[in-house]
């Protein structure tokens, strides 16, 4: 107990074995807390805690020295202050090989604390709560438990620092192996996760803070400063080719302990070979586009459709939506059919067995299938007939918010290896209301459903991008008919979308991610039969495709808002 003799530390270099005898549990996540702690009694270590960590202690029927105890001073402040105190912080950092501080722990009655067993307050998950106010928020930010951390990961030497409840069983693996003790290598281990804790942590504190208050001289929607603390949470057989190596960064919990939040970096995969590095970005792509669809004001009864979208190489080749998932799926690869076979499908529903049946059919080959969930009977179904297909739940897709970021790396210099580009994410879509009718007879409610549709779509292809669309027969739903993507010119762009689209291209709808700087690309258009053109506009030549529309009698809708992706 604290009030013994203080255990005088050994005067020598850092040994491979450092017996644990004290221990200090203060944890917010509970989780797997008792049976460790239990383990550590059995094992005759003293247990030091505090406030709700020694009350779950107590009650489980162990019995923890109260931290109040060690440091001679209650808890203050709402808890705000317990552990900031020497006898706390010289146990943990004192070089156990050192003369003075041997003199030092002596003097002061400070005994060693041999491992520290702390998670912090949850700040990241406070702040990700609707509706968290700013001083529900700060009082999340935990002040004690990363000074401890830091402190016992700095004296790694001779102190472990557990941080996370998954490093558990490890630990005890090893004390049981040693017969109480830690080993060098766990010890640097645990230091080395420690610290990046911390910094996850701190980061997730400053970007939140910098978020409420927009620092002068910068773009008021972006962060002043973008701390990046990732783990790599799941290595990738290699990149975008053979040669190149590729992995899953994230912020936050390992991939496998985060519940399905509608992201593809969530998700759960349930089947089939590991994912590629092209596997997830074309995945997210695909879930990307459904979302935008399921979410866009299309149609009134657009709720009760379903959404489904084919993506090969980062472009969507076919997109649809329909009554229900069969319906939904088969329009979407009906988009390119040559195109989808060995591509990226994304339901916006859970994919039933009707759906599955036709994904097993001869015609169809699909490398990844991304939707909310998957019914027992479908993913049986689709395991049995293809053993590497990899299926990936995603729970719930919401929509997007337009305060999210993206970043992209661009080649620096020796002295400054790698630069970000970050930018807003374009979510944003062109209200029916805002669009605005230009040239020819006024649109139709079907052809403003088209426009909306198509542009969720549209902006998603590479730019140049236009694609052609429109309603399905029987009050379908809408589907894409063809695209033409990722060109140096929109006249081929507009080329490709009219020759995928083909027959279907007569009566339909085309959208251009950006203006037309002639009237050559609308004319392919309108001779392939297309009825209403849907661009952002901007062209000092903007006149020259009105004037054509009227000409034709074409309907010419504008956006006003581009939507390049490079």
């Amino acid at each position: 107990m604290s009030d013994h003799r203080p255990r005088q530390p050994e005067h020598r270099s850092s040994p491979d074995l450092v017996p644990v005898a004290r221990a200090l549990l203060s944890v917010s996540d509970k989780s797997g807390l008792v049976e460790f702690a239990r383990a550590l009694a059995g094992m005759g270590v003293e247990l030091i805690s505090t406030g709700g960590t020694a009350k779950a202690l107590a009650d489980a029927g162990l019995n923890p020295t109260p931290i109040e105890r060690v440091t001679g001073f209650p808890e203050v402040m709402d808890g705000r202050v317990k552990t900031l105190h020497p006898a706390v912080h010289g146990g943990l950092l004192a070089r156990r090989d050192a003369p003075d501080h041997a003199r030092a722990m002596q003097t002061h009655g400070i005994q060693p604390i041999d491992l520290v067993c702390v998670n912090l307050y949850p700040f990241e998950s406070t702040i990700a709560r609707a509706g968290v106010t700013r001083d529900e928020a700060v009082e999340q930010i935990d002040i004690g438990g990363p000074s401890m951390i830091r402190s016992a990961a700095k004296n790694h030497d001779w102190v472990a620092a557990v941080t996370d409840p998954a490093q558990y069983p490890a630990v005890l693996a090893e004390l049981t192996r040693t017969g109480g003790a830690t080993t060098r290598a766990l010890r640097a281990s645990l230091a080395a996760e420690a610290f990046d804790r911390t910094a996850r942590y701190d980061a997730a504190i400053a970007d939140y803070l910098l978020a409420a208050a927009p620092q002068a001289g910068h773009a008021a929607d972006l962060p002043h400063r973008l701390a990046l603390t990732l783990r790599l949470a799941q290595p990738m057989r290699y990149g975008e080719n053979s040669h190149q190596k590729a992995g899953l960064y994230l912020a936050g919990p390992a991939r496998d302990d985060r519940t399905p939040d509608g992201t593809i970096a969530s998700g759960r995969q349930l089947h089939g070979k590991e994912l590629s590095y092209n596997n997830l970005n074309d995945a997210s792509a695909a879930l990307e586009i459904v979302r935008a669809i399921t979410h866009a004001a299309l149609a009134p009864d657009n709720r009760s459709l379903v959404s489904a979208c084919v993506v090969k190489h980062m472009n969507p080749c076919g997109a649809a939506t329909a009554p229900s998932v069969l319906d939904a799926v088969q329009a979407a690869v009906a988009g390119d059919p040559l195109a989808a076979y060995g591509g990226i499908l994304a339901v916006s529903a859970t994919l039933d067995d009707r759906a599955a049946s036709r994904l097993c059919e001869k015609d169809i080959f699909m490398e990844v299938i991304v939707a909310p969930g998957f019914a027992p009977d479908a993913a049986d179904r689709l395991r049995a007939r293809w053993a590497n297909l990899r299926l990936v739940e995603v729970g719930e897709i919401r929509p997007a918010s337009p305060d999210e970021i993206e970043v992209r790396s661009v080649p620096g210099s020796a002295r400054r290896p790698t630069a970000f580009l970050v930018q807003q994410r374009d979510v944003t879509t062109t209200p029916p209301a805002s669009i605005a009718h230009l040239a020819g007879p006024a649109p139709t409610t079907d052809q403003l459903a088209a426009a909306s549709f198509l542009e969720c779509v549209g902006r998603a292809l590479m730019s140049n991008a236009v694609c052609v669309g429109g309603s399905q027969p029987d009050g379908g739903g809408l589907a894409l008919f063809g695209a033409g993507a990722g060109q140096m010119d929109r006249v081929t762009a507009c080329r490709i979308a009219t020759e995928k689209a083909g027959a279907r291209a007569r009566g339909a709808v085309a959208y251009s991610d950006a203006f037309f700087p002639f009237a050559d690309g609308p004319r392919i258009l309108i001779e392939a039969g297309v009825s209403c053109l849907v661009h952002p506009g901007g062209s000092k030549r903007d006149h020259e495709t009105f004037d054509l529309c009227r000409e034709r009698g074409v309907t010419c809708l504008v956006t006003g808002l581009r939507h390049f992706r490079h």
